[in-house]
C-alpha cells in the first residue's frame, strides 16, 4: 500500500517576508500587485486573513477591507531561492518527489526506511527540520493516497501535522464535507447538495449511473472518491510539455468578469511556474474555459507571447464558441516543437461533461 506525504508551506510568500523582515510578523500583510493596476493577492499572512482577505482577491479590494494592509510585490527570485533549500530538504527523505508550485509537494514515502519506516516521524522530522533551515514553517499530511494527504495537509492550518492511518479512511470520509473532495467546487457542492448529499457517507450511497447521469465524467471519480480510492502515483517531473493555471469560480462570471481580476491572478501564477522551470520559451499559448454547462473549449495558438492581452484576445474568440457563463477559466504555454513554423490557430472542443 502506497504511502504518501503533502508538504505545504503555510502562506509561503508572506511567510518569506516575515522571515526576512521580523517586524512583519504581527501586522497585515499581503503580497500581490498593486491596487492602480488591477492587481491581486497572491497570498497573505493570518492577521491579513482575520479581515476577510485571501488570495485571489483584489488588491483594491483587499485594501479596503484593511486599510493599514502592508502590501508588498512579489520577490518570485527570493521565493525560488527558498523553495529550493525546501525541496532538497524533501530529497533527504525520498527522491520520489512531484512539485506542484513553490511551496507545496507530493512525496513517495512508500518504500523510506527512515525512522522505521514511520510516516508520522517523518513528517515531524521534515517539519522540524524546514524550519530550523529554512525558518519557514510548513503543514504535511499523511495518507494511503494523494487526495487524503493534500486533504491532511489542510486539515487544521497552519502547523499542523495531520495523519490518516488505512484502517482510518473508511470513518475519516464518511463524515468529510463534499466540499473537501478535490475537483468539487462550489457549484458542483451545491449541486450535490441538492441531492440531499453532504457528505462521503451519502455520496457513497449514490449509484455509479446516476452521478455519471448528473456530472459526466467526474460521476465517476465521485464515485471512487467516496470509497477513498486514488490510484495516481507520484510523478517525478522530467520532460514538460506545457505548464498552465486555471481557476475555478465560486459562481459563474461574465467573460468581462473573468477578463478583470481573475486573468490578472492566472498571470501572476503563470509567471511565477515559468520562472520556476527556468522560463523556457514557449512555441504556443492557450487558453481554457468551462462554461457553466459543464461543457469546456480550449483554444491556442502559435507564434503569440504569453501576455495578458494576447489571453485576452484568445478568451474572447474562444468565449464565442459558446457564449455561456463560465465556471472555470485557465490559461498557460505549449513547451513542444512547433510543426514546421506553422501559425496557425489550432483548437479542439471537449463537449463531454465535466466537472
Amino acid at each position: 500500500m502506497q504511502k504518501i506525504m503533502h508538504a505545504d508551506c503555510d502562506c509561503f510568500y508572506a511567510a518569506v517576508e516575515m522571515r526576512d523582515q521580523p517586524s512583519l510578523r504581527n501586522i497585515p500583510i499581503a503580497v500581490g500587485g498593486r491596487p492602480e493596476q488591477r492587481g491581486v493577492i497572491a497570498t497573505c499572512n493570518y492577521p491579513a486573513r482575520k479581515f476577510g482577505i485571501h488570495s485571489a482577491m483584489s488588491s483594491a479590494h483587499a485594501l479596503r477591507l484593511c486599510p493599514h494592509l502592508h502590501l508588498i510585490r512579489p520577490d518570485f527570485e527570493r521565493y525560488r531561492r527558498v523553495s529550493a533549500d525546501i525541496m532538497g530538504i524533501f530529497q533527504q527523505l525520498t527522491p520520489l518527489i512531484e512539485p506542484l508550485s513553490l511551496d507545496e509537494a507530493y512525496l513517495d514515502i512508500t518504500g523510506a526506511t527512515h525512522f522505521q519506516g514511520s510516516g508520522t516521524w517523518m513528517a515531524q522530522w521534515l517539519k522540524e527540520e524546514v524550519y530550523r533551515q529554512t525558518g519557514i514553517t510548513i503543514s504535511v499530511g499523511v495518507a494511503p493516497n494523494k487526495f487524503l494527504a493534500k486533504i491532511a495537509s489542510d486539515w487544521k492550518k497552519p502547523d499542523v501535522l495531520f495523519v490518516i492511518p488505512p484502517q482510518n479512511v473508511e470513518s475519516f470520509i464518511t463524515e468529510l464535507p463534499v466540499e473537501k473532495l478535490p475537483g468539487v467546487g462550489p457549484a458542483t457542492a451545491q449541486r450535490l447538495n441538492q441531492m440531499n448529499v453532504h457528505d462521503g457517507e451519502a455520496l457513497k450511497a449514490c449509484a455509479l449511473p446516476d452521478l455519471i447521469e448528473r456530472f459526466g465524467k467526474f460521476g465517476h471519480r465521485l464515485y471512487q472518491l467516496a470509497r477513498g480510492i486514488d490510484t495516481r502515483e507520484v510523478k517525478v517531473e522530467r520532460e514538460r510539455k506545457s505548464i498552465s493555471v486555471e481557476n475555478t469560480f465560486d459562481h459563474d462570471i461574465t467573460l468581462e468578469q473573468a477578463k478583470q481580476g481573475p486573468l490578472e491572478e492566472l498571470m501572476l501564477k503563470l509567471d511565477e511556474r515559468i520562472q520556476r522551470h527556468g522560463n523556457p520559451p514557449s512555441h504556443k499559448v492557450f487558453v481554457k474555459i468551462r462554461f457553466d454547462d459543464f461543457t469546456s473549449t480550449t483554444l491556442e495558438c502559435s507564434g503569440m507571447a504569453p501576455t495578458r492581452e494576447n489571453y485576452s484576445a484568445l478568451f474572447d474568440q474562444a468565449w464565442l464558441r459558446h457564449s455561456r457563463p463560465m465556471r472555470l477559466m485557465g490559461v498557460g504555454i505549449r513547451l513542444t516543437a512547433p510543426d514546421n513554423n506553422r501559425q496557425l490557430i489550432l483548437f479542439d472542443d471537449d463537449l463531454s461533461p465535466s466537472a
